[in-house]
């Protein structure tokens, strides 16, 4: 499994986009006590779609919304990345129908947003082996990342068909692959080099790791890179998941650096 990644430039102000520029803010924090790195596991669309007598896909209909006011608040705050777990490789499980939507909803979010994220200085990435979904999404994914490869502000990293086990075998097979074409020795291998082969290469070290929803396990996420970031699990499931969310984590964050004194 490899990690689709598309990097070509395009300016986006050749392209004519027309939309709206975010107004800057504050953070909450002084900028040296920010994390550099945000990740977030949004769990809770389908509970809170069933809270309100609503069909699950409800819920991940929702759960958008909250995509776009944390994305446009991180960018606005100065972050520099934000990783989102859309789609994991257990998620195959899901019924075909539900699939399907969520692919047709990443799909129309990809279009609707492409201007949006480009002006105000997003850059779209991905990670997880995005080969396998619908080729209309992987086309739209390709021209959104794309459009925004240049830009240096926020970087929106989706996770997509992503499982942190798959992504650390291959890491593994890249640089078992080297050791066989005798490029490195087994004795030269380190941790710095295996952290070169992951799908988040070239990412600021992963801060913040988020869970909505209460629970309290990882899921086959960024386990690597989660060995030295605090954990914030909150009850709040992810459509209603807004910037008062995020400062309280972030405070939170804050507090407990202090604590450990770095």
């Amino acid at each position: 499994m490899t990690a689709q990644r598309h990097d070509v430039a395009l300016n986006p102000e050749a392209s004519g986009l027309d939309a709206a520029r975010w107004r800057p803010l504050a953070p909450p924090l002084p900028r040296e006590k920010m994390p550099r790195h945000i990740a977030i596991i949004m769990d809770g669309n389908g509970r809170w779609a069933m809270r309100r007598g609503l069909i699950r896909v409800k819920g991940h209909l929702a759960g958008v919304e909250a995509v776009r006011a944390v994305t446009r608040y991180c960018g606005q705050i100065g972050l520099q990345a934000l990783t989102l777990f859309a789609f994991s490789t257990e998620n195959w499980k899901r019924p075909k129908a539900e699939i399907r939507f969520l692919f047709g909803l990443l799909r129309k979010y990809l279009i609707k947003e492409r201007a949006e994220l480009a002006v105000n200085g997003v850059r779209l990435t991905s990670i997880g082996d995005t080969r396998a979904m619908p080729e209309a999404v992987q086309t739209e994914l390709q021209r959104t990342e794309e459009l925004t490869a240049a830009n240096t502000g926020l970087n929106l990293c989706v996770a997509l068909n992503y499982g942190a086990q798959d992504e650390i075998l291959n890491a593994v097979r890249t640089v078992a692959e080297r050791v066989a074409a005798g490029e490195i020795r087994p004795e030269e291998i380190t941790a710095e080099l295996v952290e070169q082969s992951l799908f988040t290469a070239g990412m600021p070290p992963l801060d913040l790791l988020i869970r909505t929803a209460g629970e309290r396990r990882l899921s086959n996420f960024l386990l690597w890179q989660a060995c030295g970031a605090e954990f914030y699990v909150t009850p709040v499931c992810w459509p209603d998941f807004r910037r008062r969310d995020l400062d309280a984590s972030l405070l939170e964050f804050a507090r407990r650096r202090t604590a450990l004194g770095s």
